[in-house]
């Protein structure tokens, strides 16, 4: 449910007013990336994603059938604590499983577990048995693996991939600056040296492991649509 403008206890001086933007942005409530939907305080400098503006009290997983996880502003405890999802700290809003000790950020937690444009179609895994392209490593993180099974991408290598080239990317927020996606971290090296190949079929892959990544890296971001995928896809042409 998206709402114009919201009052939020996180934030309680000013309302938060819902916008969409392309340019990069770091969520006050869970301390993580964000880009597209978010709701924003116009007076200062505070956003939220749209799953920390607006989240579920209560959310229960597929992965974790027995668990139920609660929406909680601080991580419980005083023990440093991680994401589930993408191995990440967790250090603002999450999702925790009192039972479990399971945490999980919000934009982890409801990560889509179908990416599909149409073209491409990703599904996410917990665990897969095939080795991500970017760090060539099994297990880990949870996933999004192609249909096909021939791309495997681990949650938390995509975020570590937007987190080492941060500085580079998120350049002058608040000036109007897109993100540099020509900075994001490109597969085509990767799966060159993967698929020995024709340069046809190497390039086919390039292709469609660009378009795989840029759908996880919007998913990862908060959003994941194909209008900012799209975004994404045309500013990393450029690279």
């Amino acid at each position: 449910m998206k709402f114009s403008e919201i009052s939020h206890f996180s934030h309680p001086h000013h309302s938060l007013k819902f916008e969409y933007t392309e340019f990069p942005f770091k969520c006050d409530g869970c301390k993580e990336v964000g880009i597209g939907s978010r709701y924003s305080c116009t007076i200062c400098d505070f956003d939220l994603h749209m799953h920390c503006a607006i989240p579920t009290p209560s959310i229960s997983h597929p992965f974790y059938t027995k668990c139920s996880f609660q929406f909680l502003s601080r991580p419980p405890g005083d023990l440093p604590r991680f994401c589930n999802a993408c191995e990440k700290d967790v250090t603002g809003f999450l999702y925790h499983c009192k039972t479990c000790g399971f945490d999980l950020h919000p934009c982890c937690a409801k990560l889509p577990m179908v990416l599909d444009d149409g073209d491409v179609k990703l599904y996410l895994y917990r665990k897969v048995s095939s080795p991500c392209h970017k760090c060539g490593r099994k297990g880990r993180s949870w996933s999004y693996r192609s249909k096909c099974k021939k791309y495997n991408l681990h949650v938390a290598c995509v975020k570590e991939m937007l987190v080492d080239s941060w500085h580079e990317i998120y350049v002058g927020r608040g000036k109007g600056r897109r993100l540099e996606m020509n900075k994001i971290p490109s597969l085509k090296n990767t799966l060159q040296s993967h698929h020995k190949k024709s340069k046809g079929k190497v390039k086919k892959c390039c292709e469609m492991a660009g378009m795989a990544l840029q759908f996880v890296i919007s998913a990862v971001l908060g959003d994941p649509t194909t209008l900012i995928a799209g975004v994404i896809g045309s500013l990393m042409s450029r690279g």
